[in-house]
């Protein structure tokens, strides 16, 4: 698929992020793009900057739909169909993704199971709710966001990090999984499976809205101790630090992880749809991440030794945590 003019796209998470950039980098060749998230709010922003730089006539359809729950997920399946009056689809972005539940352990089941739920059912929910339709399409993409953590399971050995990770190893999987299913049953559909480094996006600060129902401004004074137990360790003096102080860092940390990304949401999406037309089923985003799969496959048995994130660091990755 070289060409996105006329296509019809399908992408979850839509709001912001990798999502917002592949709407507006689709709409803006000339695809039609329907697009679900929960937030409303995000959806019309991201609705308002595709059709500002839209061809016209060209169609930005939204819906409100939490991916982890497949009945909504068939809901926005059956509104594509009645809205856009159509039975096929040529592309599907499954995007959506929070991050939460890090340690298996102390975190609640309540967390660890909405980010694996989002994160995992969310994919397997919109394929097999869209999978009629892709087939029908004369040529069709489907696109799974994993992540780095779909090879990698860690943030580094200070930080429990096993319900984002348990659910992208899933989609790694499942991708790779439907390579040989659609060259022995659909052979004009194709699949890659995503796997982004760190990319500026606002996971941390929408991930705390889904798991808690507020940002990060309105910390409790549970998740405000539960915080200063993860800054310190980290090695930072947060004992001496105030609830305040220690919101207020939290507000920072997610700040820069947005902006010091060493790439934007734009470039991984042109990263992603480029990967596309080239038909590529593994697509890596960033320097980094190409760093984490090079060193992860030459020695897997370090993968979760201070040694591993001291390689990344030694060329020039992973300083923003």
């Amino acid at each position: 698929m070289k060409d996105f003019a006329g296509k019809i796209a399908v992408i979850t998470g839509g709001g912001t992020g990798m999502g917002r950039e592949l709407a507006k980098q689709l709409v803006a060749e000339g695809c039609t793009v329907a697009m679900c998230d929960v937030s409303a709010e995000n959806m019309a922003e991201t609705k308002r900057q595709c059709l500002t730089a839209a061809p016209q006539g060209t169609k930005v359809l939204t819906f409100v739909a939490d991916v982890s729950d497949e009945a909504q997920i068939l809901k926005f399946r059956d509104t594509v169909a009645r809205e856009l009056d159509t039975d096929h689809i040529h592309l599907l972005f499954n995007n959506a993704g929070i991050g939460g539940g890090g340690s298996f352990l102390n975190s609640t089941r309540e967390q660890w199971e909405r980010t694996f739920n989002v994160c995992w059912y969310g994919v397997y929910y919109s394929t097999r709710a869209f999978m009629d339709m892709v087939l029908k399409a004369k040529e069709a993409h489907i696109v799974n966001t994993s992540s780095v953590n779909g090879f990698w399971a860690s943030l580094g050995p200070q930080r429990p990090h096993t319900a984002y990770p348990a659910a992208k190893f899933a989609v790694k999987g499942f991708t790779e999984g439907l390579i040989n299913d659609f060259r022995l049953h659909a052979p004009h559909v194709k699949c890659s499976v995503v796997m982004p480094g760190h990319i500026g996006t606002s996971i941390v600060e929408n991930s705390r809205k889904v798991l808690t129902g507020h940002g990060i401004g309105e910390m409790t004074a549970a998740e405000v101790s539960e915080a200063r137990q993860a800054l310190k360790s980290n090695g930072m003096p947060a004992d001496m630090m105030t609830d305040l102080q220690i919101q207020q860092m939290m507000q920072e940390m997610a700040r820069q992880f947005e902006a010091n990304a060493p790439t934007t949401a734009a470039q991984a999406a042109t990263i992603i749809l480029d990967g596309v037309r080239q038909e590529k089923w593994r697509i890596l985003i960033g320097a980094d991440a190409e760093c984490m799969d090079r060193l992860a496959r030459a020695a897997p048995e370090e993968a979760y030794e201070q040694s591993f994130v001291d390689g990344l660091r030694a060329e020039g990755h992973w300083r923003a945590f």
